[in-house]
This record gives C-alpha cells, structure tokens and sequence, in this order.
C-alpha cells in the first residue's frame, strides 16, 4: 500500500535522459551494442592527479566534516580562479554538493513559494525541476537560433511578471551549446539590478568553449550568483562537487541554509577538487578539452549529412541540439526507436522544456570519435533503410 504522498513529489517531471540510459544499460545486458551519445558526462576518467589526491586525503583519514561552506583552502583556490577577471572574497563561496547542491541552495536562498524563476526554453530540466520543488512559478520563455537559443535583455524585458523575482541563464547552456555575448550579458544583468530582482548565471561547461575566450558573469559586478561545478570540465561527476559565489550580503543566510541542507561537501572530494585546480592538472584538462572540440567538428557535418538540421554551431559544452523535424515529427519516438532498432542512445527535446521539443534532439559528443562516427553510421542506415 502507498501511504499519502506530496503534492511536489507527484508533480515532479521526469529526467528522460536518466529512463534512456537505463534502458540503453538493460539492452546492453542483454548483449546489444549501444552507441551512447545521450548522457552529458565526461567519458574521461578523472584526472590521475585528482585521484592521487583522493587517495592521499583518504590516508590521511580526512574523513569528518568539513565546515558548511567548504574547505578555506579550496574556497581560496576557487576564488583564485577568477582573479584575471574579478577580485573575489572567498567568503562569498559555499562548496556544495555537485551544481545540484548549488543550484538548491541559491532557489532556497532566493524564492518564495509563488515567486517568479524566468529562464529559457529550452534548457537544463533540473532547473524548472528545482525551482517547482520550492513551489516558484516557472516562467519559460521560448527562445530559438535568433537569439542562439538564449535569453537577451530584450525578452527578458518583453517577459517580465510583477511577480519575477530571479532570472537564470546558463552560458554555454545545456542542450544548445550557446553562449551569451558578454554585451548581452551585461545588458541583461543591468536590466534585473534595475527590476531589483536577482540574476543567476550557471557557468558549468565555462571552460569548455571553443574558438574564443569568455569572462565570467563575476566580471560585470558583484550583485550575480553564479554556479559552477567540477563535474563537467575537471571530470569529476561522480565526486559531487561544486560552487556558488554570491553578493556579500547573502553569505550568512548562505552558511545557515548549507548546515541545514547538507551539512558539507563530501570531504575527501574536496581535497581532491584541489588538485583539479592546480596547474599541472590544467595541462590534462586542456588537452582534453581539444579532444571535445576535435569531436564536435567531426560529429557536426555527420549529424547535417544525415538530415537533422543544427540552426547555432555549439560554442562549447559537449552537445548538440538539432532540429528532427525531416525525418520524424515526434522525437520522443524517434529515440526510443533509434534505441531499440539502430542501437543509439540520443535524448528527445522534451527533456529540456516544451517549446518545439517534439521537433529537437540533443546529441552529446562525451564519446571516443570512433564511436560517435559509429553511432552516425546506425542512424544513416536506420534512415536509409526506413525511407
């Protein structure tokens, strides 16, 4: 019997990548070949180095808590990190448990039940995911290869509620791969210091551009939250490690919330985080970051040949978000069936929003060129042989 159940928890959307995974892993055990290129986690190991580390805090018997907002060391390093392009407090960072753990802890900091969240459709699902778990009202915006897929100033201004209270955006965003010009950016986080609202940047795949370099949003002034991670460049998913950085003003409120949410980052990946930010760690992870943009250049044209249609090249990240529409109307179904009869694993557009997601598909490139250029191979046959 199911005893009563929340209202949040009934509500919650599913992660439809997470359902395709787990049916690609049950086909597989079964013995079925299948070419993943749905999950956006790094194929690369974690760096040597952050092992090393790892294993060194663990005799070392770091095993007890850490204060809430994390190592001073590692809050230390991070704000380190910035110092080309803004003098940061440490003190204005809490370590968290993965952006996950971030991304909870500035909704809870921040909104209200009913509260307004702006952000773009399409776009990272656990953030309207988060954002209805403290009762916030979703206010999606859709957005397309015009824009690439991102917010501007503009729409944010078109969009605006009485009741906005936070506006996110992410750069470069999950499905698309798009970035925010750095004179848009500016633009949008002098629009919500105006409306006296507050502005969320996610900059989780921020060192994974390519072709240019970026600034964090931490360049345009002090008054931004933005949320990073070691998950997606460092390499380190399953360490569940990651950061916010706020206005100085929020940090007290910030510690309380952390103690009671989480108590502290895992301790033994936080003194491994450390090596991620050193300097011979930085070589590894460059070299790495070359091999996704080999990637990207060669899965692209493969992607076009085959009759998907990619409006905005993705300037990092490690996806591609193509639009389906000539070869199926409906991409929930083109993916279970390229799962089933071609043995590919891609994700279907529902799972970052409801604009035009029946017609879009997200390619991750988180796999060797071989397989990649394997996995496009199936899916031109699958479309020869059905057309």
């Amino acid at each position: 019997m199911v005893m009563a159940m929340s209202e949040r928890a009934q509500r919650i959307e599913p992660f439809y990548v997470m359902k395709i995974l787990q049916q690609a892993q049950q086909l597989e055990s079964r013995g079925q070949s299948i070419i993943h290129m749905e999950i956006g986690e790094p194929d690369f190991p974690s760096a040597e180095m952050i092992i090393r580390a790892g294993k060194q805090a663990l005799d070392n018997q770091y095993t007890h808590y850490t204060p809430a907002n994390g190592l001073p060391e590692l809050r230390a390093a991070i704000a380190d990190s910035y110092s080309d392009q803004a003098i940061i407090d440490p003190g204005r960072i809490v370590v968290t448990p993965g952006a996950s753990g971030a991304l909870q802890l500035v909704m809870a900091l921040l909104l209200d039940p009913g509260d307004g969240i702006m952000l773009a459709d399409p776009g990272y699902p656990c953030n309207r995911h988060i954002a209805s778990l403290f009762s916030a009202q979703i206010q999606s915006v859709a957005v397309n290869e015009k824009t690439d897929y991102q917010l501007t100033a503009e729409l944010v201004e078109k969009n605006w509620q009485e009741n906005t209270r936070l506006v996110l955006i992410a750069s470069p965003s999950n499905p698309t791969g798009t970035l925010i010009p750095q004179q848009e950016l500016s633009a949008i986080y002098q629009l919500v210091q105006k409306k006296g609202a507050s502005l969320v940047v996610d900059e989780i795949y921020h060192s994974l551009v390519y072709d240019q370099q970026v600034a964090s949003a931490l360049s345009q002034g002090e008054q931004v939250f933005v949320i990073n991670s070691f998950s997606k460049y460092y390499g380190m998913t399953g360490w569940r490690v990651g950061w916010l950085v706020m206005p100085e003003g929020y940090i007290e409120s910030a510690n309380r919330l952390a103690q009671n949410m989480f108590l502290a980052a895992p301790t033994l990946s936080q003194h491994a985080a450390l090596a991620a930010l050193s300097e011979e760690t930085g070589v590894e992870l460059k070299r790495r970051r070359d091999i996704f943009h080999q990637r990207r250049d060669i899965l692209l044209p493969l992607i076009e040949q085959a009759g998907f249609r990619v409006k905005t090249v993705p300037a990092g990240a490690f996806y591609i978000y193509a639009d389906c529409s000539a070869i199926s109307d409906d991409s929930m179904k083109l993916c279970d069936t390229l799962l089933h009869q071609a043995g590919v694993a891609i994700t279907p557009g529902a799972d970052f929003g409801s604009n035009k997601s029946a017609s879009y598909v997200r390619f991750s490139y988180a796999n060797t060129v071989e397989n990649l250029q394997e996995g496009m191979r199936r899916i031109q046959q699958w479309i020869n042989e059905k057309s």
